[in-house]
């Protein structure tokens, strides 16, 4: 289990993100029109997943919205904000925010996307909701990069992201 903070107080998580190097986990995860996207449709491509609590907070707002900016200057790259807030949600931030270049996907479906990555919170006030990560899936679908933010309430390290792009 890892362990995250939220504004200095520990909280654990159910696992630990996945290796780099290893097959990323298949996931389940729910778009604004409510269809399904699994992993291996997005066999091909570079993706990144900034995984975040909920949108409905200003850190991951911001971090939302940077990485709408990094996907506005990475093409060719595939860039998703995975949270657990409903697709509706999602699109309401995305028009009021005016986010528009990555993909919105809600864990709202299927609990084992935050089990499988290792990020559910299992205690504490956001029990439930998913810690702060970023983990980018190579062409083949092999994990390239991870980052568990070891403070929710505090952005990921966008310039290591960038890096390993």
């Amino acid at each position: 289990m890892a362990t995250v903070t939220l504004k200095g107080t520990p909280f654990r998580t159910c696992g630990e993100l996945p290796g780099t190097g290893s097959a990323a986990p298949d996931f389940r995860l729910v778009d604004g029109e409510l269809q399904d996207h699994r992993l291996a449709d997005f066999a091909g491509r570079r993706l990144v997943l900034n995984i975040v609590p909920s949108l409905d907070t200003p850190v991951c707002g911001a971090s939302a919205k940077r990485f709408d900016e990094l996907a506005r200057d990475n093409t060719g790259v595939t860039f998703a904000t995975v949270s657990a807030d409903l697709p509706f949600a999602q699109q309401r931030f995305c028009g009021t925010e005016g986010v528009g270049n990555v993909a919105m996907l809600s864990a709202m479906r299927d609990a084992a996307f935050a089990r499988d990555y290792g990020v559910r919170i299992e205690e504490g006030p956001m029990e439930g909701l998913c810690a702060r990560a970023v983990v980018i899936i190579d062409e083949g679908g092999q994990v390239a990069y991870t980052q568990l933010v070891p403070e929710i309430a505090e952005e990921p390290d966008y310039d290591d992201v960038q890096r390993a792009l």
